[in-house]
């Protein structure tokens, strides 16, 4: 892995195997990546990727990490959507683009990709932003989800609006603080969705210096105290990047919490230690 983690965003790919449209908007699409080898249909996964919500972060940056999920035999949609700096991006386009293309996407990539896309909702992965993203779709729809791997999350939008994460990402997302938009934070803001009904795993370095891994555990901890049962993987070497990098330390473990939610391998217990 390169001594600077940010590579991984500037990292060349593969092409994608086909690209689909969820609607009709320019940045309502996805990258689609065909499984390696000839095993069984399996859920799509769909990559939701991060960068504050902001448009100078697009889903080429996880183009690495698609083609290396897609090289284990995982059908693999990289979703784009709208974003804030664009016409049209931030509150509501941003969360209304994912929840429409999740919902939307698996039946395009089963055209798309013939006999590799197993019937179902699918499994996302969300990096960042798109961890965030990838929560607010299970919260609210619940029904098109099939499982959520949560990579550093911005788990709790109030409080990373305290914090000024991203110098104001949050209030360029909804349009202004808590005080200001109070609706908008009850609607997207995932620590007002607990609990998220489907199955839901959370990784998060303790070296990350983007997102506080105290943000992960206060969702965590919430969530189970209102009677969900997401689980919660720390990773002491590992900081905010790593974790969407094939080549880093911790992408074993993201493999395997991503495999423990297949209904086809061990649960997380199983695969990896958790807190």
């Amino acid at each position: 892995m390169s001594s600077d983690p940010r590579d991984v965003l500037t990292r060349p790919a593969p092409p994608p195997d086909a690209t689909v449209a969820y609607g009709d908007h320019p940045d309502q699409c996805a990258d689609l990546r065909r499984p390696a080898g000839d095993g069984p249909a399996r859920p799509l996964v769909v990559v939701v990727h991060g960068g504050f919500w902001r448009a100078g972060y697009d889903r080429a940056h996880t183009g690495p990490m698609a083609a290396a999920l897609a090289a284990l035999g995982h059908p693999v949609a990289q979703i784009e959507y709208r974003r804030t700096g664009q016409p049209d991006g931030g509150w509501p386009h941003t969360l209304t683009d994912v929840r429409t293309g999740v919902a939307a996407l698996p039946a395009l990539a089963a055209a798309a990709l013939p006999g590799r896309v197993a019937p179902g909702p699918p499994i996302l992965v969300g990096h960042s932003a798109g961890g965030h993203l990838a929560l607010y779709v299970a919260g609210r729809a619940p029904e098109t989800v099939g499982g959520v791997l949560a990579l550093a999350p911005v788990a709790d939008l109030a409080e990373a609006y305290r914090l000024d994460l991203d110098d104001g990402a949050v209030a360029a997302l909804l349009g202004g603080g808590p005080a200001d938009v109070p609706d908008r934070y009850a609607e997207a803001d995932p620590s007002a969705l607990v609990p998220v009904r489907t199955r839901t795993v959370v990784m998060h370095g303790l070296l990350d210096r983007q997102v506080p891994v105290a943000i992960s555990r206060a969702w965590v901890a919430a969530d189970r105290a209102a009677g969900g049962d997401a689980a919660l993987v720390e990773l002491p070497e590992c900081e905010h990047f790593g974790l969407i990098a094939p080549d880093s330390a911790a992408w074993p473990q993201v493999v395997a919490a991503l495999r423990s939610l297949h209904n086809d391998h061990p649960g997380i217990d199983a695969a990896l230690p958790t807190r």
